[in-house]
């Protein structure tokens, strides 16, 4: 199959959407699939990429640090047409999105789309919440969508909020895997994380707290700040490492110093992809407060690497911890400091097959699966429901036979 992603975010651009989208294309690569990336411009792009086709863009407002396509869709459709794709996938509910739907609808191909992200959590960034309200975002994402094939949701929370908002096209829920291998890592020894803790200035019978994520304010790294003196009374030897870069920062960092607590409190900036599983082996648990997750593949990623979590709860993240070794989720904001000490206090050991049996559903291999089997349904549903379309009857007849095989257990 030929599949052409089409996304405002990819990298040089750092992100939980670019990390997705690359797992995604590896994962059906693998298959034999090929995957092409439609994607913005961005000076710290490598000059020679393989299956990546870059169009004009301009940084997205109130995220300087993102680009948004600006033009490009006869470029895009003669590069689109040339490669025959056979189905589209649109991870941006914006220009390069737009221009996926434009080059599909010309091709005469599905579109599937990926809601990554909940809108409403960020409409704080644009004139402080003032212009743009949830009812704007509900009518405009019910439009969007609405005009695809089918669409991938991360957890159940994406599923019940499009439904709010009306959309009523074929959905699935797929939670974004990760490459587990990358996280557990065996050959990251001892010796090596008392190093990390020792460059960090945690000594061995101190209690190591790691916050990873992008420093926003819709991360709720506050609550964790604000409730960190909490922890202290009961824990005198507890560290907090915030990882991560974001605009919020300064803010942190100030109220950690009017809080007298800068001594406990260390911020590290952003930390390389490849020395990210150092700092959750090190740690001797992962905390999260973040309301604004779809996903959330740092849980995953601390799963993987061994690391017990202590994070405010949803859907999606309640079934991720699904058993007390591998952490706990808290109901409320207030609730971060009384849950995490009384999470501590249980000691409970990690139990191996329960983790063993987390990692296989967390896997970047079954993502891939996954998503594989809906391309080949929403292909099958595409021909059915539009006369128009170009999907042979051939293609039909072999994805019907491949998606039985599917369900009936024989092809893995």
């Amino acid at each position: 199959m030929r599949i052409g992603f089409f996304t405002d975010t990819y990298f040089p651009q750092v992100s939980g959407v670019a990390t997705s989208i690359r797992t995604l294309k590896n994962e059906l690569e693998k298959q034999g699939h090929e995957v092409y990336i439609f994607t913005t411009t961005d000076p710290e792009a490598d000059e020679f990429e393989k299956d990546i086709v870059r169009m004009p863009s301009v940084p997205f407002v109130s995220f300087t640090d993102r680009r948004i396509v600006v033009r490009g869709i006869w470029f895009a459709y003669r590069i689109a047409k040339e490669l025959e794709l056979e189905i589209i996938h649109t991870h941006t509910e914006f220009g390069a999105g737009f221009l996926g739907k434009m080059v599909a609808n010309r091709l005469r191909i599905p579109v599937v789309h990926t809601y990554h992200t909940m809108y409403e959590d960020y409409l704080h960034y644009i004139a402080n919440g003032k212009v743009v309200r949830p009812t704007h975002v509900k009518h405009f994402i019910k439009m969007f969508i609405n005009h695809s094939t089918g669409v991938v949701c991360p957890s159940k929370r994406v599923v019940d909020t499009l439904k709010r908002y009306e959309v009523d096209i074929p959905m699935r829920i797929i939670p974004t895997g990760i490459e587990v291998a990358k996280f557990i890592r065996p050959e990251i020894t001892k010796e090596d994380t008392d190093h990390l803790r020792e460059k960090l200035g945690i000594q061995k019978d101190e209690l190591m707290i790691l916050s990873l994520s992008r420093i926003s304010y819709e991360k709720n790294i506050h609550i964790i700040v604000q409730q960190f003196s909490d922890i202290l009374m009961s824990y005198p030897t507890a560290r907090l490492v915030i990882v991560g870069k974001g605009p919020y920062r300064e803010e942190l960092e100030e109220m950690t110093h009017e809080l007298g607590i800068d001594e406990y409190v260390q911020f590290t900036g952003e930390v390389s992809h490849e020395d990210v599983a150092y700092y959750y082996h090190a740690a001797d648990y992962f905390v999260s407060a973040s309301t604004s997750e779809t996903q959330g593949l740092t849980y995953a990623e601390a799963i993987a690497s061994g690391t017990q979590c202590v994070v405010e709860g949803n859907d999606y993240l309640n079934q991720l911890l699904d058993d007390d070794s591998l952490g706990t989720t808290f109901e409320k904001d207030e609730d971060f400091s009384d849950s995490f000490i009384r999470y501590v206090q249980q000691q409970i050991p990690l139990d191996p097959q329960i983790r063993q049996n987390k990692l296989i559903e967390i896997s970047a291999e079954r993502f891939g699966n996954e998503v594989l089997k809906f391309y080949q349904e929403m292909l099958v549903y595409y021909a059915e429901h539009h006369s128009e379309g170009r999907v042979p009857t051939r293609t039909v007849q072999k994805m019907r036979v491949r998606i039985n095989s599917f369900r009936n257990g024989e092809d893995k």
